[in-house]
């Protein structure tokens, strides 16, 4: 069995419809895939029908934006498997509204230094929830100031070390408020993208506030770092997954949905968790129980 835990599609920052992306899998033979928009639920449901139709597993999940409050850096968080998925769309409504205003006011800088309009970009960005980078990129390219996304005037435009920097950051809501809200909806949460974090106690942080896993199998890990999280993940008691980050005409690097190495075992792991933690949670509540009988019994 192979797997992709972290695919976009066009509701987000990708550029597949749901449909494409799952007979991409299909073609690829991939048993199971994630899809993990950006602040985006819509999939889940006609990507279930869709893959049952086609033969491919699809996990539910989204990709939640967040806020490490102590250095203001943007952190996502993966929630996999919600009991109620419905409790997060509040949160992705939010923040939704959020990436709205940063990307209107990126279009409108955007358009006093090149003639493209910001209805022309939102045209690029047609089936998205949201306009982003890689659209307004995509504008450009269209009107030729730019050959490809990932180029110098994307670092001009974006990068926080430009001095042409149109770059605009949301602030979203705390990292530790996002997690507790994927608890709340009964959902599995993953730091993605562990070692973006420049805040050396972050993972720590969120470990001790119950996070379920992390993210390893990546395109873009190392093999050293791999090790490093993998040895992390056993002594904390974590999940590891991965994923491709899977973007389609987006992809900063040449890829394809399930280009990345996830061992089976750790789709199983995921798949099971949550009956696993519920088993031993009625374990440990049977072993309280029993102890207290004891006690009451040499009384």
């Amino acid at each position: 069995m192979s797997a992709d835990l972290h695919c976009h599609t066009r509701l987000s920052n990708g550029s597949l419809g749901i449909e494409d992306l799952i007979l991409l899998a299909k073609k690829r033979n991939i048993a199971s895939i994630a899809i993990t928009d950006l602040d985006c639920l819509a999939g889940t449901v006609r990507g279930k029908i869709i893959g049952e139709r086609m033969g491919v597993k699809v996990i539910p999940g989204v990709e939640l934006s967040a806020t490490d409050k102590t250095n203001n850096q943007e952190i996502h968080l993966m929630c996999y498997l919600p009991d109620f998925p419905d409790r997060l769309e509040g949160l992705c409504s939010r923040n939704s509204q959020l990436r709205k205003r940063s990307s209107h006011f990126m279009m409108l800088k955007v358009a006093q230094r090149y003639p493209v309009t910001p209805e022309f970009i939102t045209k690029c960005a047609s089936g998205s929830t949201n306009v982003y980078k890689v659209h307004i990129m995509q504008a450009l390219i269209e009107m030729g100031f730019a050959d490809k996304i990932y180029s110098d005037l994307y670092d001009e435009l974006f990068s926080t070390e430009s001095e042409k920097s149109i770059n605009h950051s949301p602030q979203y809501e705390d990292v530790f408020d996002v997690l507790q809200a994927i608890h709340d909806a009964g959902g599995v949460a993953v730091l993605t993208h562990p070692f973006r974090s420049k805040n050396p106690d972050l993972l720590d942080n969120l470990v001790e506030a119950g996070l379920d896993g992390i993210e390893v199998y990546t395109p873009n890990m190392t093999a050293e770092q791999k090790a490093e999280l993998i040895k992390y993940a056993k002594a904390h008691k974590l999940l590891t997954t991965g994923g491709s980050n899977f973007k389609g005409l987006y992809n900063k690097h040449i890829l394809s949905v399930g280009d990345c190495d996830l061992p089976d075992e750790c789709v199983n792991e995921l798949l099971t968790y949550k009956s696993r933690q519920k088993k031993a949670q009625r374990k440990a509540a049977q072993a309280k129980a029993n102890e207290k009988l004891q006690e009451a019994l040499k009384k």
